[in-house]
């Protein structure tokens, strides 16, 4: 399993799922991807639920919370690495964003803030102390890659630029045109555009995707679970992938890497 250590700020570091069915949540990927749960106190933030591979004991890489707010929609958050909330939380106002929360001190484990870019797209920033973020990440039941959907391709990249420090890479070969972000030379999230072909409901935002083994299978076993496939398994040049709603209504993709099947 690819243990991870650390992250480069702007780096994808963790995601956390908002439900308003806590114990559904946990069957669904528990039957999915075989997590284990460990509920962790923190008197900021609550009880919530840490994801596990392998038992309780095993790499923690998610998080589930059950929803505060039942008017909001049930999603993934995506979390990025910063080095600093407060410098973050200047620059995210500075390039159009606005914050949807205060920093908040998670114990001794970290800062983290939440955020909505220009278009709403919502995503959060951890600023780690004691605990990095995803212990595993690339391998089967983790989270291997990030993705926006917007409709203002343009006005993203700049505010992720401001933000991040991120380079956008645009593949204009792809059917449809795809974006990916940029540290440096490394790959770390990707941007597609929504096109007037999608739902006339679909709003921005950023989605997770999973690796699992076997995409076919799995998509099969989600669906079985009470999952709503929205994109049948097909195959990029990354490898195959499904996207879904989950049984509460949150959004993933799960991918079998190229090189990866069973």
């Amino acid at each position: 399993m690819a243990q991870t250590s650390d992250y480069a700020p702007g780096m994808p570091t963790w995601a956390e799922l908002s439900t308003p069915d806590l114990e559904a949540s946990k069957r669904f990927y528990s039957a999915l991807f075989g997590w284990s749960y460990l509920t962790v106190a923190a008197e900021s933030l609550g009880d919530y639920e840490m994801c596990t591979l392998g038992g309780t004991q095993g790499p923690q890489i998610a998080s589930m919370q059950a929803m505060a707010d039942d008017t909001l929609p049930p999603s993934w958050t995506c979390f990025f690495r910063t080095a600093d909330v407060a410098a973050t939380v200047s620059a995210v106002r500075s390039a159009g964003g606005r914050a949807l929360t205060d920093p908040v001190q998670v114990a001794q484990m970290g800062r983290l803030a939440m955020f909505a870019d220009p278009e709403g797209a919502s995503f959060a920033v951890w600023q780690p102390y004691e605990y990095k973020g995803a212990e595993a990440t690339g391998e089967p039941a983790t989270m291997c890659w990030v993705e926006l959907a917007c409709r203002d391709i343009e006005q993203a990249r700049s505010f992720y630029r401001a933000v991040f420090n991120w380079r956008a890479v645009d593949h204009r070969h792809n059917v449809p045109a795809y974006t990916v972000f940029k540290l440096v030379d490394e790959a770390v999230a990707g941007m597609i555009r929504i096109e007037d072909s999608w739902p006339a409901h679909q709003t921005p935002h950023w989605i997770p995707y999973f690796a699992v083994a076997d995409c076919d299978a799995s998509a099969a076993l989600a669906a079985d679970f009470g999952a709503r496939i929205h994109v049948s398994p097909s195959d990029i040049p990354p490898g195959r992938i499904a996207a879904m709603t989950d049984p509460v209504g949150a959004r993933l993709v799960i991918i079998t890497l190229a090189g990866h099947h069973e």
